[in-house]
């Protein structure tokens, strides 16, 4: 709530701060009165949503087949079928729910957020919100370094860009955070001609492959012998490909994106905020079709990179490292369709950054301004993308811009968000009394689990820069919320018929309030506190007003307030009122007063007993402590007007 009027910012600061909370907007149903929100139906056909999401799944086969053959050897198209199991009966299932529980964008950490509360609540949800930061941002430099690596690697550019990897590598970086500075929103429109023409691309490559593989018949029946020498039997090759499995994780990733861009589906013209049965139905079928798709594409490519690509050449400093369908590329249909392929490639990797991109802006500001633990600014879009930037340098040069290293961290991502999702649904299920979707989405998770814990045993360097990514944010957070400890955050002020009463009785005399903590309400207690007022602070009479606030949940920032009257014991007015902090819901209350009255209104405090440090713990992180002085601070805060700021009397 407004009490003051601000000096118009700079010019800088003003295209800083443009669009602020725009990311935001769109995704919830509004919670305001004043909030606006454009009709729910607007949006793009869901094929053309997929390609917004798809830039980031299916382009992760421009690295996906090396990193299977690197992990799976031989048994690469076996652990690859693998892969795609879990996704057609693991992951898509889970994200479907996840789409129905949460259609406007807020992914399966919104669900969760609903099931815990107080400060252990908004912890978890930092923990997760650390894992998504370290999904998007690995999506964002691994993919530039890809990019880069697909780049370097066109034998018409080696020789020039050997060794420049990093450098190119920083510069498509830099590149997307440009494009967001200048104020990026939505490309659906470069998503769809990127993902129709690297997918035409790759069937290209892919039917070539196979036709190679048809006429040079000896591949298969080589690598079908080496297979059964090197393991014996179909069931040791199922079992190792099991095992295998969760180094191929990345090939789970876009599910999460999928969900985010759910605001983006048109749905039905008929849907409303609360029941978007068309987005939620449109959502789903754009989740199955590109799941499907990338099924065939993984299964596919797998085979043929392995049968037709000699080992060596995946490995470090191999022609076919983190580029194993631009080799194929370059040898079977010469270098000027292989470079083609390149910038196809390259365009879509950089561009899965902006999806990434995008990613973040919307998940970070929907959390930690809400929480306190981030600053105003922090809903605005150009200073996260300089920050989200910077970390994004920070992390190219930690991992020296090498694919490989950061798979892993990429994967725990991925797989932490991937497992959170499948808990959210399966007590989704099991409260809807859905026996066996809970029992089927149990085993899912099960699964998930599983696969997270073994690849953060075999690649712990992913939960360490996850860890990283959580200390910072928390750490972060807790400095925002206590340097916005004294700032007004009640976001409006609801007075009832009776509350407004009393405030327009006292305004043609001297409006006077008492900040009263309830204990057994009775007619003595309310008798005895005036009797102390007046002793106090020397003043006559008995005509004053009891406020009482109650603590809710004190580990929410910002809120509205809904103030009540009644009078109890026939003689006493009290107004009662709920908030995450006591002093904040006074201090909003005093300013609405006088905004509604003109008159300046005073309150009346005891002094709190006890250490003022300790008492100032208490105000932090459970909304009292020390009620009278916080009080007076957040309204300097608020009105830097000494002559309009409400009187605070302690005694």
């Amino acid at each position: 709530m407004a009490t003051t009027e601000h000096p118009p910012p700079g010019r800088l600061r003003a295209w800083m701060l443009e669009g602020l909370s725009d990311m935001g907007k769109g995704h919830a149903p509004p919670t305001a009165p004043d909030t606006e929100a454009a009709p729910e139906h607007k949006g793009q056909r869901w094929y053309r949503v997929m390609c917004l999401t798809g830039v980031d799944y299916f382009s992760t086969l421009g690295y996906q087949p090396g990193i299977a053959a690197l992990a799976a050897g031989l048994l690469s198209p076996v652990a690859t079928i693998v892969l795609v199991v879990v996704t057609l009966a693991g992951a898509l299932p889970v994200y479907r729910r996840v789409a129905e529980e949460s259609p406007h964008g807020e992914g399966s950490i919104a669900m969760l957020e609903r099931l815990l509360s107080f400060w252990k609540g908004k912890l978890f949800v930092l923990t997760l919100l650390g894992f998504a930061a370290t999904d998007f941002l690995i999506t964002i430099t691994l993919s530039a370094a890809d990019a880069s690596t697909h780049l370097v690697e066109n034998p018409h550019l080696t020789s020039t860009l050997h060794d420049r990897q990093m450098v190119i590598t920083l510069v498509l970086v830099a590149l997307l955070g440009a494009v967001f500075l200048k104020g990026f929103l939505e490309a659906i429109g470069v998503a769809v001609a990127l993902v129709v023409a690297y997918l035409g691309l790759n069937v290209v490559v892919v039917a070539v492959g196979l036709w190679h593989v048809v006429t040079e018949g000896h591949v298969v029946t080589d690598w079908a012998d080496a297979l059964t020498a090197e393991h014996g039997n179909v069931f040791v090759m199922i079992g190792v490909s099991m095992l295998v499995f969760p180094k191929l994780a990345l090939g789970l990733s876009g599910f999460e994106t999928g969900v985010a861009v759910m605001p983006h589906v048109q749905g039905d013209p008929d849907d409303t905020a609360e029941h978007p049965r068309g987005r939620v139905r449109d959502t789903k079928k754009l989740l199955t079709t590109a799941a499907l798709i990338m099924s065939v594409f993984l299964i596919a490519t797998s085979f043929i990179t392995t049968v037709l690509i000699p080992e060596k050449e995946f490995e470090s400093g191999g022609q076919a490292n983190g580029r194993a369908l631009a080799y194929l590329a370059h040898e079977y249909l010469g270098n000027a369709f292989g470079t083609v392929y390149d910038v196809s490639t390259i365009a879509i990797l950089w561009f899965a950054g902006a999806s990434a991109m995008a990613g973040l802006l919307n998940l970070m500001p929907r959390y930690l301004p809400r929480y306190g633990m981030a600053p105003h600014w922090a809903r605005a879009v150009r200073p996260m993308v300089i920050v989200f930037t910077l970390v994004a340098f920070l992390v190219t040069w930690i991992f020296d811009a090498d694919v490989d290293a950061q798979g892993g961290a990429y994967a725990t991502g991925v797989l932490v968000l991937m497992s959170s999702a499948a808990i959210a649904v399966t007590i989704a299920a099991r409260r809807a009394r859905q026996r066996g979707w809970t029992v089927g989405f149990a085993a899912i998770s099960a699964v998930l689990l599983y696969v997270t814990v073994v690849n953060v045993i075999e690649r712990p360097d992913g939960v360490k820069i996850g860890a990283c990514f959580i200390a910072g944010i928390i750490l972060v957070s807790l400095l925002s919320r206590l340097a916005r400890a004294f700032e007004l955050r009640v976001t409006s002020v609801t007075l009832d018929p009776m509350a407004e009463r009393f405030i327009r009785d006292m305004a043609s005399r001297k409006i006077r309030f008492i900040a009263n903590e309830p204990d057994q309400r009775d007619k003595a207690e309310y008798r005895d506190k005036i009797e102390q007022i007046r002793q106090d602070n020397d003043i006559p009479g008995e005509d004053f007003v009891f406020v009482e606030v109650t603590v809710v949940d004190p580990s929410e920032f910002e809120s509205g307030l809904t103030v009540r009257g009644e009078v109890l014991h026939g003689r006493y007015r009290v107004l009662t009122l709920e908030s995450s902090s006591i002093s904040n819901a006074l201090a909003a209350l005093l300013l609405r007063t006088r905004d509604s009255t003109g008159c300046i209104p005073h309150i009346y405090f005891e002094w709190t007993e006890g250490n003022p440090f300790a008492n100032f713990l208490r105000f932090f992180l459970f909304g009292q402590g020390e009620v009278a002085p916080v009080t007076r601070e957040v309204l300097r805060e608020a009105e830097p007007d000494r002559d309009r700021r409400p009187r605070v009397h302690t005694g």
